[in-house]
């Protein structure tokens, strides 16, 4: 998936949020344009066979913008052949805290998502194909981390997957800017500034293996300053889900 064609793809998701606000128009343009993760996942396929995707901490529904303007591209017969195939999802449901953020998200997309408000640190979660969750965790404690990884691996379907991406701990000056960068748009959203719960990737690594997931890395902070990693894991079939 070439960058430009991603950008014109990504600008088009974002058109879903015009009449929403500038706000909402010009986080879900930045967002999509400027961070890799997107355009990765999107381009490597894991999402595409996934009939029903939860997104947890969606804030106002990004991803989920960006897999709707996918799906109607490749219905107009304007899917290159050389991309991953366009996600096939039937369902997409957001789970997230904040209520504003979650209205910006009904507004934009109406019933092409669905939205739920609640803590997935004690939300049950629908069975999915696939679970994503981007540098969310790290506003829980500990213990809750661990709580929404466990629920994660019941949740999924036997050859479901969860991407989890994160910010190493271990990735000096880049780990820093982006916890400095992530307080200012905390802020920056009305949001108080949060205690964060950081771990080092291998402790990432390591822990999910422990819960009965298979792992494995990819380096998610190209055209940026940042240590983010995305985790790719899978449920291992010989751990039970108690």
């Amino acid at each position: 998936m070439s960058a430009p064609d991603y950008r014109l793809l990504a600008h088009s998701a974002a058109q879903a949020y015009r009449h929403v606000g500038r706000f909402a128009y010009g986080f879900a343009r930045g967002k999509l344009v400027g961070d890799p993760v997107f355009r990765f996942v999107l381009g490597n396929g894991y999402l595409s066979n996934a009939a029903t995707i939860l997104d947890l901490g969606c804030g106002q529904g990004v991803l989920a913008a960006l897999i709707r303007a996918a799906q109607l591209r490749a219905q107009n017969a304007g899917w290159p052949i050389d991309w991953a195939v366009a996600p096939r999802a039937e369902n997409i449901i957001g789970i997230d805290l904040m209520a504003g953020d979650l209205e910006r998200g009904r507004q934009a997309l109406g019933d092409a998502a669905r939205f739920m408000q609640g803590d997935i640190a004690s939300t049950p979660f629908p069975a999915a194909d696939s679970v994503v969750i981007f540098d969310v965790l790290h506003y829980l404690p500990y213990d809750k981390q661990e709580r929404v990884l466990q629920a994660v691996r019941r949740t999924l379907t036997t050859e479901g997957v969860l991407l989890l991406r994160i910010g190493d701990a271990s990735g000096g000056l880049g780990f820093m800017l982006s916890q400095w960068v992530d307080r200012v748009v905390t802020w920056c959203q009305g949001h108080r500034l949060p205690r964060l719960y950081c771990r080092e990737l291998s402790a990432w690594e390591a822990l999910l293996r422990q819960l009965g997931f298979t792992v494995k890395t990819e380096p998610m902070s190209e055209g940026t300053l940042f240590s983010n990693v995305l985790l790719i894991a899978m449920k291992r079939p010989d751990c039970s889900d108690d």
